[in-house]
């Protein structure tokens, strides 16, 4: 495979195009994502037939697929699901709904419908006590697009689950600090493909005690927390998502890469196609550059929102998970990272991720459908009778602590 010349790099934004890359040459690799495909069996372990493999196959380019988005068929009020809750609770203002008394094996299509909107609303949904299998897990999220194969991350040993994402540690393998800094680790999921995932599931079928928590970082709230001229700025943006860094971790471990590595141009602010509400759109484990602008600005800007992203609690939830919780989380709005603080426990999890569309613009939406793209918390502020204009969003010249 040819590499791509430094010129070809340089030339205006084709928005949504895949271009294969070259391999860089190196000995290093990030143990925390590349597991070794020799783990020891335990049997008494309930989920070997689960633990990562690395087969060897060969999948060609993915192309552009249709995508009907399920939360445009939901009903807005969520009757189906939320009224068969036993209990429904916000975890913060802007992100992060947990669900008791729903098991996620006997959802109608409505319910289901009605599931990825909330998501498409909150950011991530939780729930706990799931007894969902892998296969309904994959049937599940099947309702909401078709699935992605990984290019390079561990499927189950078993086979047939080419379409399932392994997440697994165990006391065989010690995260070295000096591989990864924890701002690389923020990430949504694939996000350098074509048509990066929408509703992504995952559930934990072995759970340390304590530790091993996830966070995810609200888009529509990082982008709600910025002035008007900056969202105006960022909306005129597009930046490069590349899989060549992850595709050179599995090169180095010695592993197979499924896929060609690519390199895709999505707009900085994306539009929820059901929400109509305004994203973020980047993330410091996938983006690496902005555009047509010079470098000390795109560094600058993707710096300052990596930061944001990180740093920010008040876009932020943090779910403790417990054996068999399952998190379905909206990867065009949301960034998460993992703690890896519970080595040498064990946690093992599998994930669905399903396609979703192409990312769109502000202006692209403004003129497929019509409508106004619209900031999400100025939206939630007019449901709750609140009329904010954007001359009361900025900042007081007062500052304190009060609490």
């Amino acid at each position: 495979m040819a590499p791509v010349a430094v010129d070809d790099l340089k030339k205006p934004a084709q928005v949504g195009i895949s271009k294969p890359i070259a391999i860089a040459e190196g000995n290093y690799f990030n143990p925390a994502h590349y597991p070794p495909e020799d783990l020891e069996e335990d049997p008494n372990y309930k989920y070997n037939d689960y633990k990562p493999s690395f087969p060897a196959h060969v999948y060609e380019p993915l192309k552009e697929q249709l995508i009907v988005d399920r939360g445009l068929s939901a009903d807005p009020k969520k009757a189906n699901l939320l009224g068969a809750a036993s209990k429904v609770t916000q975890l913060t203002s802007v992100i992060g709904t947990e669900i008791l008394g729903i098991d996620l094996r006997q959802l109608t299509n409505a319910q289901k419908d009605e599931l990825a909107l909330l998501v498409a609303e909150r950011g991530v949904v939780f729930f706990r006590d799931q007894e969902i299998d892998i296969h309904q897990q994959l049937e599940l999220a099947r309702h909401f697009g078709p699935l992605h194969k990984h290019a390079t991350t561990p499927v189950p040993k078993v086979g047939g689950l080419e379409e399932v994402h392994v997440v697994y540690n165990d006391d065989k393998r010690r995260p070295d600090p000096s591989a990864f800094s924890k701002l690389e680790l923020w990430h949504s999921d694939v996000s350098y493909e074509l048509q990066p995932p929408s509703t992504t599931s995952l559930k934990v079928v072995t759970c340390p005690e304590v530790g091993g928590d996830t966070l995810w970082s609200s888009g529509y709230a990082l982008y709600s927390s910025l002035s008007p001229s900056f969202q105006k700025y960022l909306e005129s943006l597009y930046v490069v998502h590349s899989a060549a860094q992850q595709a050179d971790g599995q090169k180095a471990a010695g592993l197979p890469i499924r896929r060609p590595p690519i390199e895709t141009v999505h707009p900085l602010v994306r539009v929820h196609p059901v929400t109509g509400w305004k994203s973020v759109y980047v993330n410091p484990g996938f983006s690496r550059y902005i555009r047509d602008v010079p470098k000390v600005e795109s560094d600058f800007v993707l710096n300052f929102l990596y930061r944001q992203i990180s740093e920010n609690p008040d876009f932020q939830v943090r779910f403790r998970w417990e054996t068999n919780s399952v998190a379905f989380w909206d990867n065009r709005i949301v960034t998460h990272s993992a703690t890896y603080d519970i080595w040498p426990a064990t946690r093992h999890a599998l994930r669905a991720t399903p396609h979703g569309e192409r990312p769109i613009s502000v202006e692209e939406y403004e003129r497929q459908t019509g409508k106004e793209a619209k900031d999400r918390q100025i939206e939630v502020w007019k449901q709750q009778g609140i009329k904010v204009t954007p001359k009361t969003i900025k900042s007081e010249k007062t500052r304190g602590y009060y609490d």
